[in-house]
């Protein structure tokens, strides 16, 4: 079985281009996914390229960006080559089957669960076990 999930952030705006039998969608990027555990000396991040075909490709042309946070689904792929000198460059590709945001564009944005507004945020325990909820907020602005 051949599977990986990774969560990370793209390095730098995918590059798609359009092409084979039916013109479709190939977008290439890449991601960094943070450490779990990390050593003095060493890197905090691994950096994985991945690829997207067809209607996947154009959602991440069109929605992803340098920075947005996703959760990737795919399969890990040999990406070996042989360069001009004759030498032989081993590196890994994963092959993209899914790819969803990891985290709302407010909180991308660095705008919080109310996308910046200046809405005061709940107070301390009521008593009841239940915060108290500042007036001025209408139903519809709960992140619940």
């Amino acid at each position: 079985m051949n599977k990986v999930i990774m969560m990370g952030r793209l390095t730098r705006d995918p590059e798609v281009r359009y092409g084979g039998a039916s013109n479709s969608a190939i977008a290439r990027y890449s991601i960094a996914v943070d450490r779990r555990f990390k050593r003095d000396g060493q890197p905090t991040a691994d950096f994985f390229n991945c690829t997207s075909f067809g209607k996947q490709a154009e959602f991440v042309e069109k929605y992803l960006r340098k920075g947005t946070k996703v959760v990737i689904e795919g399969e890990l792929q040999n990406d070996n080559y042989t360069n001009k000198e004759g030498q032989m460059v081993y590196g890994m590709r994963i092959i993209v089957n899914s790819v969803e945001f990891a985290e709302s564009k407010n909180s991308q944005a660095g705008g919080g669960d109310f996308g910046g507004n200046d809405i005061p945020a709940p107070t301390a325990d009521a008593g009841d076990g239940f915060m108290n909820i500042p007036d001025g907020i209408a139903e519809d602005e709960l992140p619940f």
